[in-house]
């Protein structure tokens, strides 16, 4: 079936790959397209009019493989939107799939893609992403959720959680249907324009398919010279520019008359856009806050009631504060912590658990009304907002204090028995388990555990080790939550002796999203390598 398949569709797809400045990536882009086989008749590269080595990188590629077409654009469009249309006019083939020149495809991706279209009958089909984290490896699925089994869709409506699935690249799209319909990504500098363009490809009402299988791979580089688009979230034009990219996703579907879609759209936005913005705002400057904060209060209060109320516990929580607060009298950081993910919710807790506050307003005359948290009472424990301090204390062995706050006394009535400690390997995922029972504290002030790690298990020769520290709480009834440490008290640099002399370099410390994490270097070569990457970081400020 397999090959009966590939025959009959040799020469289907056109995978179009754009390109701007990226000499020393585009060229392995291309190779991942050409390596897809038979299926794909022609790779069309799109040069946004590059000043490097592009152009000749590009021109060799062209001349030792006839499948690859150069369009080289005279002028740069200032954003990714115009060459991508270059592309879907120049495609010769009935099916398309983008590619960036700093992203590859997944082997099999464009097989796997058109397959599962030409099952369902589809227009569209999407696959799932993966994000590589350069240098370390690190692979993180974007939104995984969407991508478990295989199904089809006659439209969105009925799926709606389909509009986080923001990607234009991780899809195959029959070119008819595209040119049919007039969609097109934003032209000229317009950035985010995934956002746009994907919608207007849900608001046409596509018959829309899902594999579960990876298609595209998303390098994201850390460190590089020219940050991502996405990767800009310092600079506050990016968040302008991600709000007017999903108001004019709310035209595009306000304009279908679907409003089902609509609040779904904007729900999306609170649950995912403003946490991602938020859980980094206390690392931003008071000017940037202001102007964040001002956009973002301007647009959510222009979404409807009900979107708020379809909200996710933490999201909603989000929403009030945004709208009942000034920024400089709301708690940025402890907002940051609730737009954490998961959620958390620092102390203080005002209020009782009948009427639980976000904080001790201000008296009515100074115009700040109470913001009450609906919705605690009835939250099943697995996605209450708990909050999980993780202290490191000192000894020959990694020790772990555990302090569990006591959530409005939801946490005191689901009765916190048994703590399980993970501390995960965060490119392999391999997981060390240590146990603990939680013990209350006097007065009624939370919970305590401690648990003790065994570094040596933590070492692997003459490397650097990163662990992420996780914890999982048991109830008295068998309810259970997994939650990230929270990093408390004990970050410093700790020298060990191991098994057999051997020396270890422990660090406990703090994410940028403040979770507990241990950097450990296994003995003199590791203990060098941490230092030089010291010099290095040093040298580049």
């Amino acid at each position: 079936m397999g090959a009966e398949l590939s025959s009959a569709n040799d020469g289907a797809v056109t995978v179009v790959v754009i390109a701007y400045n990226d000499a020393e990536h585009v060229a392995e882009a291309v190779a991942s397209a050409l390596a897809q086989g038979t299926a794909v008749g022609e790779v069309v590269v799109v040069d946004d009019a590059s000043t490097d080595d592009t152009p000749h990188v590009l021109g060799r590629l062209a001349a030792s493989e006839p499948r690859v077409r150069v369009v080289r654009r005279a002028v740069n469009s200032g954003g990714c939107g115009t060459p991508r249309n270059d592309g879907i006019d120049a495609a010769r083939h009935p099916w398309l799939v983008f590619l960036d020149s700093d992203d590859v495809l997944a082997p099999k991706a464009v097989d796997t893609l058109l397959a599962v279209a030409l099952r369902h009958d589809a227009d569209v089909a999407a696959g799932l992403c993966v994000r590589r984290e350069l240098p370390g490896g690190r692979e993180i699925p974007w939104q995984e959720q969407l991508f478990t089994t295989e199904s089809v869709h006659d439209g969105v409506a009925g799926r709606p959680q389909t509009l986080w699935d923001t990607l234009s690249v991780n899809k195959i799209y029959r070119r008819d249907f595209l040119v049919s319909r007039r969609i097109r990504f934003p032209d000229g500098a317009a950035h985010y324009e995934d956002f746009v363009f994907t919608a207007r490809v849900y608001a046409a009402g596509p018959r829309f398919a899902v594999t579960p299988e990876t298609v595209y791979i998303w390098h994201v580089r850390y460190g590089a010279g020219r940050a991502s688009i996405s990767l800009r979230r310092d600079r506050i034009q990016n968040w302008q520019d991600r709000v007017t990219a999903h108001q004019q996703v709310l035209d595009i579907v306000r304009e279908s008359g679907d409003q089902d879609l609509l609040i779904a759209a904007q729900t999306k936005f609170l649950e995912f856009d403003l946490a991602v913005y938020l859980s980094e705002l206390p690392q931003r400057t008071p000017e940037y806050q202001d102007a964040w904060w001002r956009i973002a209060r301007e647009h959510v209060g222009a979404f409807e009631a009900e979107a708020v109320r379809r909200a996710a516990l933490a999201a909603r929580w989000r929403a009030e504060v945004l709208l009942g607060r000034e920024r400089s009298a709301a708690d940025v950081r402890r907002l940051a912590e609730l737009a954490a993910n998961p959620p958390r919710l620092a102390p203080p807790y005002a209020g009782d658990a009948r009427r639980p506050l976000w904080d001790e307003a201000s008296s009515p005359s100074e115009g700040t009304d109470e913001i009450v948290l609906d919705g605690l009472a009835g939250a099943p424990v697995a996605l209450l907002p708990l909050y999980v301090l993780g202290n490191v204390g000192t000894g020959r062995r990694l020790v772990l204090e555990l302090r569990l706050a006591d959530l409005y006394g939801r946490t005191a009535h689901a009765g916190p028995e048994q703590a399980t400690v993970e501390l995960r390997h965060r490119v392999t995922g391999a997981a060390h388990r240590y146990e603990a029972a939680w013990e209350a504290e006097p007065g009624g002030h939370g919970w305590r555990a401690v648990v003790t790690a065994d570094v040596a298990a933590l070492c692997e020769g003459g490397t650097i080790t990163t662990w992420d520290a996780w914890v999982t709480l048991v109830f008295r009834d068998g309810e259970s939550a997994t939650r990230p440490l929270r990093a408390g008290s004990g970050l410093r640099r700790l020298v060990r002796m191991g098994r057999r002399g051997r020396v270890m370099l422990l660090q406990p410390y703090a994410t940028n999203s403040g979770c507990l994490a241990v950097r450990v270097a296994d003995g003199l070569s590791g203990m060098r390598r941490v230092v030089a990457g010291r010099i290095s970081r040093r040298s580049r400020r």
